[in-house]
């Protein structure tokens, strides 16, 4: 969170602007960072992605409420977070081009609900598409638990880094996601973004003040501050887990997704459920007021039981 809060310190310093070196990028050693949360926390994620709005409903109940807490498994994403690294000048990225394109998530083993989790985080790949048409560019991050170093998730993050191509590229190579099936969806869900969601959502550690300040937004080009991206994709989360896990998290095992266009809080979303195969999951999130596609090409693996 501090890496985060720092970042957002730094928007108003002005800077000559080196130029990125992909190569520096991908040889840089693991950047570690070390997390420790609490049950506050915890809950305080689950809230941050709507759960817990019907106060009678029962199934968020295991996420917001301190007996028998569990930790929804998107939270992986704000654990040991480097915040807006490619602010950083040492890097040389034009962060103020930079958009999220995808995010997806290995869940390994369930989410400690408190504890202290060590990230190691580096660069895996650069894409790049032209001088004129920007580069892709991933960066991964393994997260452990300090306290018996088991792996619990592996996050990935491809960043479309709009000026920064023509200077080359390497690395593993970048799959493209599926298109969601052209029939109709076998589950909806609709969930409706609060208008205070993206305030409660960036207290977990993203302080972006494109979320918060409309001035920021408006200097950005928004008409008003947008919801994280990774705010959205908790939401899909929870929807997988209501519509294919018995809302059990331990079933969820992967998510992955390609962001399309910006939600505005207020907004509703439409969750869109595909089941392909017993273990197979592809989900699209639309803003029906809009009829906008903002999450798209999403995928999902669950386990058939607790004990796969």
């Amino acid at each position: 969170m501090a890496d985060s809060k720092a970042a957002v310190d730094r928007l108003a310093e002005p800077r000559v602007r080196s130029v990125m070196d992909p190569e520096s990028l991908l040889n840089l050693p693991p950047r570690i960072i070390r997390h420790s949360y609490t049950r506050r926390d915890t809950m305080l994620y689950a809230l941050g992605v709507g759960a817990g709005r019907d106060p009678m409903g029962e199934a968020d109940l295991p996420y917001v409420f301190e007996d028998n807490l569990r930790a929804l498994p998107t939270m992986a994403v704000v654990l040991a977070y480097p915040g807006f690294w490619q602010m950083e000048p040492r890097y040389g990225i034009d962060w103020r081009r930079v958009l999220h394109a995808e995010q997806s998530c290995e869940f390994h083993t369930p989410l400690p609900v408190e504890g202290t989790v060590r990230g190691e985080f580096s660069v895996d790949a650069i894409v790049d598409k032209g001088a004129e048409k920007g580069a892709l560019l991933r960066a991964r991050r393994l997260i452990y638990d300090e306290a018996d170093q088991r792996l619990l998730a592996t996050v990935r993050q491809i960043s479309f880094l709009r000026g920064d191509g023509g200077r080359g590229g390497g690395g593993t190579a970048l799959i493209p996601l599926p298109a969601v099936p052209g029939r109709t969806p076998d589950k909806r869900i609709m969930f409706e973004v609060r208008h205070e969601q993206a305030l409660v959502y960036r207290l977990s550690g993203d302080y972006n003040p494109l979320h918060a300040s409309p001035a920021a937004a408006r200097d950005a080009g928004f008409a008003k501050p947008l919801l994280h991206g990774l705010c959205t994709y908790g939401f899909a989360g929870r929807a997988v887990l209501a519509a294919a896990c018995g809302n059990d998290p331990v079933r969820l095992k992967t998510l992955e997704c390609r962001f399309t266009a910006p939600v505005h809080p207020g907004d509703n979303l439409d969750v869109l459920i595909w089941q392909e195969a017993a273990q197979d999951i592809a989900f699209q999130i639309i803003v029906p007021e809009r009829q906008e596609v903002v999450i798209d090409n999403g995928k999902a693996q669950i386990a058939s039981c607790v004990n796969a």
